[in-house]
């Protein structure tokens, strides 16, 4: 059935920052604001949150902190840094699992989850982890029924050389997480603590049932409103659906019968269209983006894992921006550093820099700066130069850490 609407990529551009919660208030209907840390700025986090339905975590630091901190401090001025190491807590509205990644997720979408679940008996990464060690498995829901919570840096077993060659026992605690009878409770320091999900996780969540039809229009709906525009690759991969090609078809149809989405082709010159979707409200919200300066901003950092980068292709598509990450390459084969983090200023990507905290000193070091106007290190105008500047001098006082350039 051919689209019955069309968006430009500039158009599409902005729409996606607008979604994202890049954009002014009056386009993203989120706070900019917020106190450093207590029950406004936990609010004002998970309203980020929920636009997109996820917040991918990540263990690296080396930039002063870790993605998930760095993807809200690019939303909310004044946002402390350390609190989004807490954000998931007892009576937390929050849960984490496997969304895009490993996430924290708004916990009413716990339901939504059930065909994970019970798809995940299995763990993704290792098997029948459970079938293997049942005496580990059996010992270890004793443990935590009885003395309550374990933290994974606590359990018992000898580990083994390999990347992926974990403990056993926290290899059967991430299954039993996995398959739901384990739920994380908390994180301190960033390590698990697993707890029984009867004890985590509100029973009427936990018994409300939802058919996998439903779950996927649930979570292509959020995808949808996340991203603005978007192909059915990227909606889908969002949330890591794989093999459900005919039933992601079947609920993106509905979605569109129920009048929650349309189809929309993105053109680009000297390009093929490209066939995707968006929300009637959002369509029209590009209409108003488009006869507008829609970022007065003038430079912020992004996490490389910010939801508006991960998809590489849509990236190069609609930034005309290469996103890559180096952190597996050798240092000799890195383009552009370890950990860049993209500058964003007004609607493009206009330069990365690669960052090095030391807390110790109170220092943030910038490795390398690459501006993509030329490839280098030098911008073709001020704008671009002013706005790393002040994405660097933000980031660096969100820190509390001094810049050396």
């Amino acid at each position: 059935m051919p689209a019955t609407e069309t968006i430009c990529i500039r158009d599409a551009r902005r729409l996606a920052l607008a979604r994202a919660g890049l954009l002014a208030p009056k386009w993203t209907g989120l706070e900019r604001r917020s106190s450093g840390r207590g029950e406004s700025a936990r609010t004002a986090a998970l309203a980020i949150i929920r636009r997109f339905g996820y917040l991918q975590l990540d263990t690296v630091s080396i930039a002063g902190a870790r993605s998930h901190a760095i993807v809200l401090l690019s939303r909310l001025e004044g946002f402390e840094p350390s609190f989004a190491e807490e954000l998931l807590a007892p009576g937390a509205a929050l849960f984490e699992y496997w969304g895009h990644e490993a996430c924290w997720l708004p916990l009413e979408l716990y339901p939504t989850f059930a065909f994970r679940r019970k798809a995940f008996r299995a763990h993704p990464w290792w098997g029948d982890v459970l079938g293997e060690h049942p005496d580990v498995a059996r010992r270890l829901r004793r443990q935590v029924r009885t003395q309550g919570p374990i933290r994974s840096i606590d359990m018992e077993g000898q580990g083994s050389s390999g990347f992926w060659d974990l403990k056993v026992a926290k290899r059967v605690a991430a299954a039993l997480w996995s398959s739901g009878e384990l739920a994380i409770r908390e994180r301190r320091n960033f390590q698990r603590s697993y707890d029984l999900a009867t004890r985590v996780i509100p029973a009427a969540l936990r018994k409300r049932r939802v058919s996998l039809a439903a779950s996927l229009r649930t979570l292509l709906l959020y995808a949808a409103g996340g991203h603005g525009w978007a192909s059915t690759g990227t909606l889908a991969d969002t949330w890591r659906l794989r093999n459900l090609r005919p039933e992601i078809h079947a609920a993106l149809a509905a979605l569109v019968a129920q009048g929650k989405l349309v189809r929309c082709t993105l053109q680009a010159p000297n390009a093929s269209p490209t066939a995707g979707w968006i929300r009637p409200a959002d369509l029209e919200l590009a209409a108003r983006l488009a006869r507008c300066r829609p970022r007065a901003d003038r430079g912020v950092l992004l996490s490389p894992f910010d939801p508006v980068l991960w998809d590489r292709a849509r990236v190069r598509r609609l930034f005309d921006f290469d996103q890559v990450l180096e952190i597996f390459k050798p240092a000799a084969q890195r383009k552009y550093g370890y950990y860049c983090l993209p500058v964003l200023a007004g609607d493009g990507l206009v330069a990365r820099v690669d960052l090095k905290a030391n807390r110790k000193a109170g220092t943030l070091h910038v490795l390398s700066k690459r501006f993509e106007s030329t490839g280098g290190r030098r911008p073709t105008n001020r704008k671009e130069a002013e706005a790393t500047r002040t994405a660097l001098a933000r980031y660096a006082a969100a820190l509390r850490l001094t810049l050396r350039e």
